[in-house]
């Protein structure tokens, strides 16, 4: 797989993905922002040659720092990074609406302009962005988290259609109800009843999601581009 690039790789799927792909990389850059000590803890955990580098993807500069740190360029590009924010939105504060844009969809677009050269030059690359089942049927209470997923996945299929000539790859995944730490504001009877409404009768796993994300960059996927593979237990469906 060569040289692998995982942002948000100390969320609960970021971590899955870093574990998935371990074997089968070159070497591998995990992002984190705050969690340092998480990463450390994930660093222990790899068998690959790996590099842990910080940046704040929700800053002005933090693409710029992020790629400042990468000894080599990326051959496989995964956005995990993001957070969400659940409330109304009268009752968000600006700064909080441009950080969430920012995360989840101005920083991935800048990173994929960064890496794009070198995949160009070599013909080949795969890109896959996290999304969300919000980016595709919308969310009360999620509506910019929502709105900057949605504009992701139509990143996505643009970019699809802009380098499929060149060898490279864009793809998204966009997980349903995902037992990690963004379901931390629900209590257990809420969850329950989340479960209930999905029709495999549970949330589902980070590993699942990862299994996902590692055959969209495998060459079992060579023919899968532009592409926003749900990954929720046939909820929305």
């Amino acid at each position: 797989m060569g040289n692998v690039l995982i942002t948000g790789a100390t969320g609960g799927i970021g971590q899955a993905v870093c574990l998935a792909l371990a074997n089968s990389t070159t070497e591998m850059y995990v992002h984190y922002n705050q969690n340092e000590t998480k990463a450390q803890e994930l660093s222990k955990q790899l068998s690959c040659d790996h590099l842990l580098v910080q940046a704040d993807l929700g800053a002005a500069d933090g693409v710029n720092k992020l790629i400042a740190q990468l000894p080599a360029p990326p051959d496989t590009m995964i956005y995990c990074a993001g957070h969400a924010t659940s409330m109304l939105l009268q009752d968000m504060q600006v700064e909080e609406i441009e950080r969430l844009i920012a995360v989840h969809l101005t920083s991935p677009i800048k990173l994929t302009q960064a890496l794009l050269p070198d995949m160009i030059r070599t013909h080949k690359g795969a890109i896959v962005m996290v999304s969300s089942i919000w980016g595709l049927e919308g969310a009360s209470m999620e509506s910019v988290y929502a709105s900057a997923k949605s504009g992701l996945n139509g990143f996505v299929k643009s970019m699809a259609k802009e380098v499929g000539r060149s060898g490279i790859r864009v793809n998204a995944v966009a997980p349903g109800a995902i037992e990690t730490d963004m379901l931390s504001v629900f209590s257990e009877e809420e969850l329950a009843l989340l479960a209930d409404d999905i029709p495999v009768g549970r949330l589902g796993k980070t590993h699942e999601v990862a299994n996902a994300i590692q055959f969209l960059t495998s060459e079992k996927a060579t023919y899968i581009h532009g592409q926003i593979l749900s990954v929720n237990g046939g909820w929305h469906c």
